[in-house]
């Protein structure tokens, strides 16, 4: 797995990177009220937002770790927005994007960095 700064994570299977936010990010949150995927087709830059979450602290972007386009948004968070909260780095995915240039992996941080990083904050 790598992450952000921004505490997104990427899992990348194949040409395919599945995109969420932290466990550290969803205790920032607190308590997710409403989450807004991407449309599968939907061109994303690596550095721009591409969803939206909300929880009863603060609304916050979701930024792509990656450029491609969207293969699925993760639907079940509409209804379920609180699934972030209980199991962010599985079932609290919000975007699989077909990555366009594997080489933007290089510039993210693996476990160890990101939890150094994590330690400096």
């Amino acid at each position: 797995m790598h992450y952000t700064k921004d505490h997104e994570w990427v899992r990348v299977e194949g040409d395919v990177a599945t995109v969420g936010i932290t466990q550290y990010a969803a205790d920032q949150l607190g308590d997710v009220v409403f989450v807004e995927t991407p449309e599968a087709g939907k061109a994303v830059t690596k550095g721009d937002g591409f969803a939206v979450v909300e929880s009863v602290k603060a609304a916050s972007d979701v930024y792509a770790p990656v450029s491609g386009e969207v293969v699925e948004g993760n639907g079940a968070l509409a209804d379920q927005p609180a699934i972030v909260n209980e199991d962010p780095t599985g079932n609290g995915w919000f975007a699989k994007i077909r990555v366009s240039d594997r080489s933007q992996l290089d510039g993210l941080m693996d476990q160890a960095a990101y939890d150094a990083y994590l330690a400096s904050l």
